[in-house]
C-alpha cells in the first residue's frame, strides 16, 4: 500500500487543482506543497457544511502526502471560506522538523557485484546519511535496480533484504536494501522462421555470437538491424528467460515476414529550379535467397533527363554494407550549358559504427558537352570516397539535427582518363528549435577543383551556384565565371552559405527570414553575392514546401524572386 500510495503522489506531482482547495505551508516548500495539492485532488462541495464533512480526509490525504517527502511531524488546521454554494477548503500546513537517513545500506551482491550492469544503481546524494527521507527516491532505486538485473540478464536475481525503519519521535529512519544478482544468463542460437533467404544471409546479420552475456539491447539491435536490411515487411526478436536451458542459454527467436519483392513508384513535383519534373523508380528489393536486388529509375524534367539502373550485392553484415554496381544516362540543357554523360561504375558503401555512411566508388564517365564558346569530350576514370551522417530527431518534420557530407574524387591522366583532376566538396547543415516554435537553420557549402587543364573538366564536375538550394535571389545556376562572350562556364570553387530564422505561427505553418552569402569563382578572392528574402513553410504530410521571395543585396537590379521547392531540410 505504502509503495502503491508514493507511486500515485509523484506521478500526480506537478498537476495544477481547482480552485476549491488552497493549501498553506508553513515554512514555505514548493514541493510539499505540490504534492499535497496533486494527490488531495479537487475538493468539489455544494455548501459549506458539506466542504466541512470532506475535510477530515482531506487532512488524512495530505498528512500522507507530507510523509511521503519525509514531513512526519506535520500540523494541518482546515478552514472553509467563501460563499456558501461556492465554498474553499483551505490547508494551513504546518511542517515539522523533517526525518533524515541515519543508516543507509545498500549493496549489490552475487556474480553482478561491481559490473557496469549495476553502475548506475549509486544512489548519490538522494540516498546518503544527513538527506531527508523521500519513499519515492527509495522506491525509484528499487525500481532502477530491478530494471537493470532485467536488461543484462540477471533473471533470478532478487531482494533479499528490502526495509525502511521510521523512527518518527528521533526523526530518523534507516533503509536497508540488498539485491543478490544470480548469474547472468547469455543468448544462445538465434533460430529464424521460414523465409526466401538462405541461412547464411540471416546469421550474418545476427550482431553477437551464440554464449554472449544477454543484453536487451542487443535483442532489440537485431530487431533494428533486420528492418533496416529492407528485406522484411515485419520482424519480432524474442529471447524469454523461461526458455533457458540449464547452462543459462536463451534461445533467440525471430520470426519474419519477407516484404514483397517488387515495388513501383511515381512522383512528380515541382520547383524554380528545374521547373515541373517526374520520375519513376522500380525496385526489387531481392531476387534470390543470397538478398541480392537491383532496380531502375528515369527522371524527367525541361532541364534535364535521366536514366540509371543499379544492381546490389549484401556483403557482411547485410543490413549495413554493400557493393553495388550501377549505370546511367544523363542529358542536360541548362541556359549556356549542354552536355550528355554515360556512366558505368561501382561502389562498395558502408554504415560504419560511429553513424557515418561511407562510399568508396570507381566510375567510368564519358561525356560530351558544350560550355559558352567552347565544347569538347572527356573520358575520365574517376576512383572516389565520401562520408555522409545525418543526425535528427522528429521524423518527416525534424526538430533539430545536422547533416553533413564530404566528397573527393579524381583522375590520373593515362590512366584511361585524358587529363588530372581533383575535386573536393563538402557541406553541412544545421538545425535548433527553440520554445517550441522558434527555428533556426544554417548551412555551409564550400567545393574546389584542381586540375592541369581545367578548360577540359565537363560541366557535371564544375560549380555552379544560385537556385532554390544555393544563393536564393538568383536563377538556377546563374552564378558562374563567365568567359569572353559573357557565358556562364561553372567555376574552380564554391562557397555558398545560409542562414533562416521560422517563426511558427499556426500549427504547421511557419514565417522565414533568410540571408543568403557566395558564389562559384575561378579564384577565392572574386567577390561574392549577398541576398536576402522572406518565406512561408508549410509542413505537408510528405515534408516541408517551401515558397520564397528572395531579392539580391549585391545586386539590386536583379529585381524580386519567386523561389519553391520541397524536401527535408537536412
Amino acid at each position: 500500500m505504502v509503495r502503491a500510495f508514493v507511486l500515485i503522489c509523484l506521478m500526480m506531482f506537478a498537476i495544477s487543482t481547482r480552485a476549491e482547495l488552497e493549501v498553506n505551508i508553513e515554512p514555505a516548500n514548493s514541493r510539499v506543497k505540490a504534492n499535497i495539492e496533486a494527490f488531495v485532488g479537487p475538493v468539489q462541495a455544494s455548501s459549506r457544511r458539506e466542504m466541512w464533512r470532506l475535510a477530515r480526509p482531506s487532512i488524512a490525504q495530505a498528512e500522507r502526502a507530507a510523509q511521503a517527502l519525509g514531513y512526519y511531524q506535520t500540523r494541518i488546521r482546515p478552514q472553509v471560506t467563501g460563499p456558501n454554494n461556492a465554498p474553499t477548503l483551505v490547508l494551513n500546513v504546518t511542517l515539522g522538523e523533517p526525518v533524515r537517513l541515519r543508516n543507509v545500506d545498500i549493496r549489490i551482491e552475487g556474480p553482478g557485484q561491481g559490473t557496469d550492469a549495476f553502475a548506475l544503481t549509486t544512489p548519490g546524494r538522494r540516498l546518503r546519511t544527513g538527506a531527508i527521507l523521500h519513499h519515492g527516491y527509495y522506491e525509484d532505486l528499487k525500481t532502477l535496480i530491478s530494471n537493470q538485473a532485467l536488461r543484462y540478464g540477471y533473471f533470478s536475481g532478487r531482494f533479499t533484504e528490502h526495509r525502511m525503519l521510521i523512527d518518527i519521535e528521533n526523526n530518523q529512519a534507516d533503509i536497508t536494501l540488498v539485491y543478490h544478482t544470480g548469474e547472468r544468463f547469455r543468448l544462445g542460437e538465434v533460430v529464424f522462421s521460414e523465409t526466401p533467404f538462405n541461412e547464411n544471409l540471416l546469421q550474418r546479420m545476427v550482431p553477437f555470437r551464440t554464449g554472449v552475456p544477454y543484453d536487451a539491447d542487443l535483442i532489440a539491435g537485431l530487431n533494428r538491424d533486420l528492418l533496416s536490411s529492407g528485406f522484411f515487411e515485419s520482424v519480432q526478436v524474442s529471447a524469454p528467460a523461461n526458455r533457458a536451458d540449464e547452462d543459462g542459454l536463451i534461445p533467440v527467436d525471430v520470426q519474419l515476414q519477407a516484404r514483397k519483392k517488387h515495388s513501383l513508384g511515381f512522383g512528380a513535383g515541382f520547383s524554380t529550379d528545374v521547373g515541373p519534373r517526374a520520375r519513376a523508380n522500380w525496385t526489387q528489393h531481392w531476387l534470390n535467397a543470397k538478398g541480392h536486388s537491383r532496380g531502375a529509375e528515369l527522371e524527367v524534367s525541361s532541364p534535364r533527363q535521366k536514366l540509371s539502373a543499379w544492381y546490389q550485392i549484401p556483403l557482411t553484415p547485410p543490413q549495413s554494407s554493400a557493393l553495388r554496381f550501377f549505370t546511367g544516362w544523363q542529358n542536360e540543357n541548362i541556359d549556356d550549358t549542354e552536355s550528355e554523360a554515360f556512366t558505368i561504375g561501382a561502389q562498395y558503401q558502408k554504415r560504419l559504427r560511429s553513424g557515418w555512411e561511407r562510399v568508396i566508388g570507381l566510375r567510368l564517365e564519358q561525356e560530351r558537352f558544350s560550355l559558352g564558346n567552347e565544347s569538347g569530350d572527356s573520358t575520365l576514370l574517376i576512383p572516389s570516397i565520401s562520408f555522409q551522417r545525418t543526425t535528427s530527431t522528429g521524423g518527416v518534420d525534424p526538430s533539430q539535427g545536422y547533416s553533413l557530407l564530404l566528397d573527393v574524387q579524381g583522375a590520373k591522366e593515362g590512366i584511361v582518363s585524358d587529363f588530372d583532376f581533383v575535386r573536393a566538396n563538402a557541406s553541412a547543415k544545421g538545425l535548433y528549435t527553440l520554445w517550441d516554435n522558434h527555428r533556426f537553420l544554417s548551412r555551409v557549402n564550400l567545393g574546389g577543383i584542381a586540375s592541369n587543364s581545367f578548360r577540359r573538366v565537363p560541366p557535371s564536375l564544375r560549380f555552379f551556384a544560385g537556385g532554390d538550394q544555393s544563393v536564393r535571389g538568383y536563377d538556377y545556376r546563374t552564378l558562374s565565371p563567365t568567359d569572353s562572350s559573357g557565358e556562364r562556364i561553372g567555376g574552380r570553387f564554391l562557397l555558398a552559405s545560409s542562414v533562416e530564422y521560422q517563426y511558427e505561427f499556426i500549427d504547421r505553418w511557419r514565417a522565414a527570414v533568410f540571408i543568403d552569402h557566395g558564389n562559384a569563382m575561378d579564384s577565392l578572392t572574386d567577390p561574392r553575392k549577398t541576398s536576402a528574402g522572406l518565406g512561408v513553410r508549410w509542413v505537408s504530410p510528405v515534408g516541408p514546401i517551401r515558397i520564397d521571395l528572395a531579392r539580391s543585396i549585391s545586386d539590386p537590379d536583379e529585381g524580386f524572386r519567386i523561389h519553391f521547392s520541397m524536401g527535408p531540410e537536412l
